[in-house]
Formats: C-alpha cells, structure tokens, sequence
C-alpha cells in the first residue's frame, strides 16, 4: 500500500513538473509580445499611483499659454516673439534660474525685428525645444531634427529635443533617451545633478494636469501685479501651451498627453508639465526602470514554482486561499520592488503563470477523481443496483464504514446439483466456467435490479441482502422470483443448444432461501483487506433456509418475518416449522405460490393446522386435492405422503 501510495506521488510530481514547464514556456511567449507588454504598462498605470511620491517643493514652475493669457493680451497663437523676450527679461528679473521655452523657433518670423528681439534676450540659461522626427518611406527610415534658427543660439541658448514617445496604446510613460532631451538639458543648464536614465526607464507621475505650479503667461510678464513675491525666485520656469478648451482623450489638445494618471483622471497633460515631470523624475531618481526579458521570465518560473509547491499534494478549496494569498503576495512584491528598487517588475505574467500552474492542476486532479469515481462505480456496479452506486457517489456520507446494526433481508441462491455438472464437465473447466457465469449473469441481474447488493460469491452460490448500506424498500421476494423466471429462460436456451449439438441437455436447478432479521453489517475483514458484509443470526438461517428448499420440493424458502412483509404483495403460503442446524428454536418456513387464490391457500392453511394437530392419516386424500389445486406446490405434497407413510 506504501508502495502504491508512493508510486501515485511521483507520478504525480512528474505530471505536475510536466504541466509547470509548459505553463511557464507559454506564458513567457505570450509575454513576448507586443499585445502583452502594454498589459503590463497597464499594470503599471494601476501600481504607479498608489502610493506615488510627493510632488519636490523645488520643482519647476510652469508659465501656461492658457485662454487667460490669450484675452489679455489679444492676440491669436503664435504670439509675435518680441512678446517672448519680454517674458524672458520678466523672468530674470523676478529671480528665474533657468528659463526653457517649449516652442519651436525654426523659421524666421513675419517681422525681423521680432527675431532681433528675442535673440537679443537670450543666453546661457535659456533652453529653447527642438525636435526629432522619424520619417517611414517604402524606401528607408529618416530621423529629420528641427532646431532653433542658428540666431538665436549664438548668444548661448541651448538646444533640448522635446519629442517625447508614446507607448502602443498612446499613452506618455516612457522617458526620453536623448542625452540632449529637453530636461536634461533644462538640468544642465540650471546646474542640476540628474542620473541618467536607461533605455527602458519610465516616468513617475505626481498628479493629474496642473498639479505643478502653474500661472498664466500675462501674469508672467508682469509678477509683481499679478504673482506673490518670490514665485520665481531661483526656480526653473518652463513655458509652454497648456489648454483647457481640450483637456480630454476623447477631445484630444495641442501639446498635450495622456500619462499613467490618465487612468483615473481622464484628462490630459500639458507638454510643459511632462518636461517638468520628466526634470524631477532625472534630478530627484525617481523613474522606475522596466526590467528586462531575463528578470521578468525568471519572475515567471519562480511563480510556477510557488505554485506547484502549493498544489504539490493535492488541490481543494483551500487552495483557492492559497492562491488568493500566493497573487496578493505577487502584485504586493511587485510594487515594493517598484517603490523601494525603482524596478518595475510586471505581475500580470507571473499571476497568470500561477493560476495556470493551479487550475491546470486542479483541473487534472479532478479529471482524475472523476476517473477514480467512474473506476468505484463500476466495481460497486458489480455488487449494487447503479441507482444504489448513483446516490452513493454523489452521497458517500451515507456509507457507513464498519459495522452498524441495521435490519436486513438476506438471501442466498445455490445451485442444485452442482457437483454432479462438475464431474460430468471435469474435461471441460473452461466450459464449465462459462455455463456457471452465464447462471451467475441474469441471477445478479435480477438482484441489482431490484436494488439489493451483492455481498459475495461462493462457488455456484450467492449471497445477496436489502437495506444495506442504503436505506431501502424490500424487494428481495421479487428478486427471487425474478431469478427463478431467469432460470426458466435459461434452461430454455440451454435445451436449444443442446439438441442442436444433438447431446442429452443440462437442465439447472436452484434453491434461494431468505430471511430478515436484525444483522451487523459494514466492513468486514483485516487491515489489509475487507468487504463489506453482513453478521447474524438472521444471515445464518437464510443460508439454512436455502438449503432445506430442497426437502420441500420448493425453490424458494422464506423466513417468518420476510413472509409477513411480503405477504401483502405475494400468495404465500407456510410450509412446516423446522428446527434448522445449528438453532435451538423452531421456525416457520414459507414459499410463494405463484397463481394461488386465497381459498386454496385457506384450504392449504387448514391442512397444516390438522397436520400440526396429527389429525391426518397417511392416505389421506386432501393431499390428492391439494396438490391438484396449486401445482407449485405438488413436490411439496408428494413429500409429504412419503413422509406420512414413512413415519
């Protein structure tokens, strides 16, 4: 049993080591893929937010050119770039450490004049935007790059690319590459020491748009009427559009971007405030780096891992806290790796490589048990009727194990006759092996179908009782009859055959006795093996029963309490009150006598009660009378002449 037990486990280990392979192999494909890694920036979006860090009090300060601006100072977009002087002068004055305009100056203005006065105001800590472009033809791929007009960087200004990339779904996570990106150039311009990002860092946000300081433009030109004192005072100040007639997704904007808060917010952020979000991110070591194939496939096979441990037994309903708690754990480590090591490690593909490895096991641990039930029911079909089998599988709890006492009715079937068809077939064991199950096959039958359970074979005899382990009505007389109708049928074909084989045939004969009574029925036998079967006194006279139907001339013998209960649906009539082996008190015997009436059988009731009283003499001609009257019964008289003369 160890052994056995030992060898269902390795088997299993191995099954479950095949499927987390495979589970693991799949999930790290479909990883791969350009569909899924937007999920996990999804993920990311979620995980990104909470808990996000705190907007740095010495941020940069962003100068909208907002619809305020735009009515004070009545002019329609793009504003003269004299006007962009003057705010840079404004700026310097109020304290600004760095000024950085995110607008484009590539082509020469209408006026030269507003060309000269711009250049003229500009300087070292001025950073102004250019751009970079891919250009797809048939024919190759282009970067083309926009720059500044050469005049205005000859007095010092710098150059930032402030083109930024979006993710696949459109949404801005990702930080610029460029080592001349706007904010790095805006940080290196104000002095500021920035990390470095790598390739595939991505951005922190702080909030949704205008969670910087923002102040419109007018107010710029002129702080001291329209701002607190200090407002710029040795601040970075980054100008640029900032909208609010289209701040939506579904409206779109100038410049403007969805971000990881876009998920909750639902509005859009000024490209002013993502360069200010960008600079932070760089100066202050915020951004998360997205971990690469080899850190996330390893994620991966640790999750499968963690999941065959948790079902390496056996699943159950437990199992589904253990995976609750084993996918808690999963996004609770990946946002802990994201906060406190800047590693953004997605848990969309290592909770989906547990939940494969778990469901899958699941699933191949109940295809198994589903086996091992079919496997039950079908060896418990060989003794139970399927209806007995059906409510037991779905029921066990109604399965008793050991012994409980319980009222049955007990039967046992012996062929008559048996040793004489042995001798006469002891050439022939294989032929005698096929005549007894083709005997055996319709008598289980007719038990099974009347819902009792076959408790043994013996030889050429079987044993068989009712009410055990189900609770269940009495059918054991209509099995008997049933048997006894099989039997009939079986003769039948047995002549057939045999004078078609043109031999003597081999006509079968049985004898059932059945008794109810008071037994203890349940698991009967060692530790190492057992059946389940029934003890008693009432089992012992069934099988006593069985064997005195033959001095009867019957082929069925009743006890006391199993005539009364049949009596109702059955014409059954006693036959004598026999003192039976191995018993001291005497017992009725009864039989059914297919056909009776009940005044044949009132006329066999009052031959008994004479021939108890000793009221009848051997010649007597009721016998004569009687055995006229109910044939199934002839045998019977005919004896019980014999046994007058005799006596």
């Amino acid at each position: 049993m160890k052994a056995s037990r030992q060898l269902r486990l390795s088997s299993r280990r191995a099954k479950l080591a095949a499927l987390a392979a495979l589970v693991a192999a799949l999930v790290s494909l479909v990883s791969l893929t350009g569909s899924w890694s937007l999920v996990d920036l999804r993920a990311y979006d979620y995980l990104s937010i909470l808990g996000r860090p705190n907007l740095p009090e010495d941020g940069p300060v962003i100068v909208a050119i907002d619809e305020p601006s735009m009515a004070e100072i009545g002019s329609q977009w793009p504003w003269p770039r004299a006007l962009h002087a003057r705010l840079i002068q404004s700026l310097r004055a109020a304290g600004a450490r760095a000024v950085a305009l995110d607008v484009i100056f590539a082509e020469p203005a209408a006026a030269p004049e507003n060309d000269r006065a711009l250049a003229e105001v500009l300087g070292p800590d001025v950073v102004l935007a250019g751009d970079e472009t891919l250009i797809r033809t048939p024919q190759a791929e282009q970067f083309v790059r926009t720059e500044p007009l050469p005049v205005f960087l000859e007095r010092g200004a710098k150059v930032g690319v402030a083109s930024v990339t979006l993710s696949g779904d459109g949404i801005l996570r990702q930080i610029p590459s460029y080592s001349d990106g706007f904010a790095t150039t805006i940080a290196s311009v104000a002095g500021a020491d920035l990390a470095r990002p790598p390739g595939r860092a991505l951005m922190q946000t702080f909030g949704p748009a205008r969670t910087y300081p923002t102040v419109s433009y007018y107010q710029a030109l002129d702080p001291e009427a329209f701002l607190p004192e200090g407002t710029f005072r040795d601040r970075i100040v980054i100008v640029g559009l900032s909208l609010q007639n289209a701040p939506s997704i579904a409206g779109g904007g100038i410049d403007a971007f969805a971000t990881s808060d876009t998920v909750f917010s639902r509005g859009r952020v000024a490209g002013a405030e993502i360069h200010a979000t960008i600079y932070d991110n760089l100066v202050h070591r915020l951004f998360v780096e997205q971990a690469g194939v080899t850190v996330a496939i390893a994620a991966i096979i640790l999750a499968t891992l963690a999941a065959s441990l948790a079902v390496l037994r056996s699943t159950s309903w437990k199992t589904l806290g253990y995976g609750a708690l084993a996918l808690a754990s999963i996004f609770l480590a990946s946002y802990a790796l994201m906060r406190l090591g800047h590693v953004f490690v997605s848990p969309l593909a290592p909770a989906l490589a547990f939940v494969g490895v778990a469901v899958g096991q699941a699933g191949l641990d109940y295809a198994e048990e589903r086996r091992r039930r079919r496997e039950i029911t079908r060896a418990f079909s060989q003794y139970l009727s399927p209806a007995l089998v059906e409510r037991l599988a779905s029921d066990p709890s109604q399965l008793k194990l050991g012994g409980e006492r319980r009222t049955l009715t007990v039967l046992f079937c012996d062929v008559r006759g048996f040793t004489t068809i042995s001798e006469d077939m002891k050439d022939d064991p294989e032929g005698l092996t096929t005549l007894i199950n083709r005997l055996l096959t319709p008598l289980s039958e007719a038990v099974l179908n009347r819902r009792g359970t076959i408790d043994k074979y013996i030889g050429d005899c079987l044993m068989a009782f009712w009410n055990a382990p189900l609770d269940d009505p009495d059918h054991a007389v209509q099995a008997a009859r049933d048997m006894l109708a099989a039997l009939a049928k079986l003769n039948a074909e047995l002549e057939a055959e045999a004078k078609a084989a043109g031999r003597p045939p081999k006509t079968l004969r049985i004898g059932i006795g059945i008794n109810t009574g008071e037994c203890v029925v349940g698991n009967m036998g060692s530790a190492r093996r057992f059946d389940y079967s029934a003890l008693g006194d009432a089992v012992n006279l069934a099988s006593r029963l069985e064997g005195a139907s033959k001095n009867y001339g019957v082929p069925l013998l009743l006890g006391e309490r199993t005539a009364a209960l049949a009596a109702s649906e059955f014409p059954v009539a006693e036959l004598d009150r026999i003192t039976v082996k191995g018993r001291s008190a005497v017992s009725p015997v009864f039989t059914v006598v297919e056909g009776a009436s009940e005044a044949e059988l009132a006329r066999h009731r009052t031959y008994l009660a004479r021939k108890y009283d000793g009221d009848l003499p051997a010649d007597n001609d009721l016998l004569d009378e009687l055995k006229s009257a109910l044939p199934p019964l002839r045998r019977y008289y005919e004896r019980e002449r014999e046994k007058f003369r005799a006596g």
